[in-house]
């Protein structure tokens, strides 16, 4: 058994990412003591996106933003974009149904392979 020290980091992922490669790590803990403050980091990049009721909106996020725990910047960039898949497409399609958005449109047309008229 090969132990492997796992560093909690704070991702950004743009709507318009297209793979691992687009995901941004803005902070990491250093130690399991300096989690709280990489929380609350995310808890404060999210906020925008939280309805009257206060449940979390992702059709109102305009990026995402999760924390994975994980052993290298390389890996963390890939779990937060496999785990923000779903949520993008989602965020997306209802862009382009609400909002007419042509931009969101394409980013599903290029990205996701998935045709949606405006």
């Amino acid at each position: 058994m090969i132990y492997t020290e796992k560093t909690f980091f704070l991702c950004r992922i743009p709507l318009s990412a297209e793979g691992p490669q687009d995901v941004e790590i803005i902070t990491k803990a250093v130690n399991i003591e300096d989690f709280p403050r990489v929380f609350k980091d995310y808890e404060e990049r999210r906020s925008h996106a939280f309805n009257e009721d206060g449940l979390f909106s992702v059709i109102r996020a305009d990026e995402l933003f999760t924390v994975v725990r994980t052993s290298s910047d390389k890996v963390a960039r890939e779990m937060a974009f496999e785990e923000s898949s779903s949520y993008l497409v989602t965020n997306l399609q209802h862009r382009v149904m609400q909002k007419k958005d042509k931009e969101a449109a394409a980013i599903l047309q290029k990205v996701h392979d998935i045709q949606m008229s405006v």
